[in-house]
């Protein structure tokens, strides 16, 4: 039976599909603003508002694992899908925390705070540094999404780290210089076919390179985009979910078929709703919500519902790996 985990703005909930529809199996963490959540080989982790949480039964019990992280407001949460016990924390103010333990010790990479504290990254909604909200991982080619800053990318496992060559590190609102990424970066992905090809939604549109992001093209302007998922068997074939601002104004789910070249949508416009982040679960995708709902879809069909309403404030969901 699959196990869906989710991390919610009050701690961690279990659930379970059961003919069809997915019921709460467990509850636990009260009072705990979960932020993200990644699950493989038995082991949960679960990112927060104050640090690192880890549980080896399901969830059920749980262990604060924060040792060596500086700053404890956890964005997100990866792993390395080729190496067990490699795992990256993305934090607020913006900095990145790596574990090659399984998340019992982490440790900071200076070269991003460098950079931060050099370009004044900033966040609009808070008195942080600006933050690391999203990764991508592809052999030893990681990136990281940074609010408002731009994209990180190192070519030695998270070693080293450094602004992509078109991404210019300057945290300022507008239209980017031609071929360069604005710098509200607010989630990365690469495809498994070449660790070039990377895909990055933004507060000023929707960014597409094939070059390791030494150059950008955008592939949807005049957009606020938090959310793409990318079909690992086929590049071309994209799921942005686009708005009108960050407040979600007419926020909807749009597919390209051709790399973003053109987009047909999915769903209606919402008035104040956007998605926040895709989840591929086998052969359905998952959309976290803006307003805390989680949303499904087969992937053959596209056509999306709500599920689990009786969960609320919803920030990451993952399955274990």
């Amino acid at each position: 039976m699959t196990e869906l985990f989710l991390a919610t703005r009050e701690g961690f909930v279990g659930a379970v599909e059961q003919d069809g529809e997915w019921q709460v199996t467990r509850r636990s963490l009260p009072g705990v603003n979960a932020t993200s959540i990644i699950a493989r080989e038995g082991v949960i982790l679960l990112g927060s508002t104050d640090g690192v949480w880890m549980s080896a039964d399901g969830g059920e019990t749980w262990q604060e694992r924060s040792h060596g992280l500086a700053h404890r407001h956890v964005r997100w949460l990866a792993y390395h899908p080729e190496v067990s016990d490699f795992e990256l924390a993305g934090t607020e103010p913006a900095a990145v925390f790596i574990s090659w333990d399984g998340g019992e010790s982490w440790h900071g990479r200076p070269h991003i705070e460098t950079l931060r504290d050099q370009f004044g990254w900033w966040l609009p909604y808070s008195p942080g540094a600006g933050c690391v909200r999203g990764f991508a991982v592809n052999g030893r080619r990681l990136y990281a999404a940074v609010e408002v800053g731009g994209l990180l990318r190192s070519d030695d496992a998270g070693e080293t780290w450094a602004l992509a060559a078109g991404s210019d590190g300057r945290a300022q609102f507008g239209r980017p210089k031609p071929h360069f990424i604005h710098p509200d970066v607010h989630s990365v992905e690469t495809h498994p076919a070449s660790p070039d090809l990377v895909f990055a939604p933004t507060g000023g549109g929707f960014y597409v390179s094939s070059d390791g992001g030494d150059t950008w093209q955008c592939r949807y302007d005049n957009c606020y985009v938090r959310a793409v998922w990318v079909n690992p068997a086929d590049a071309n074939h994209l799921i942005l979910g686009p708005s009108q601002g960050p407040d979600g104004r007419h926020g909807r789910i749009e597919q390209s078929q051709d790399g973003g070249q053109t987009w047909t949508p999915l769903t209606p416009s919402q008035a104040y709703n956007m998605v926040e982040r895709f989840y591929q679960a086998g052969d359905r995708l998952l959309a976290v919500m803006a307003n805390g709902d989680l949303w499904q879809a087969d992937l053959a069909h596209l056509r999306w519902r709500p599920i689990l309403p009786q969960v609320t404030g919803i920030n990451a969901v993952t399955l274990m790996g």
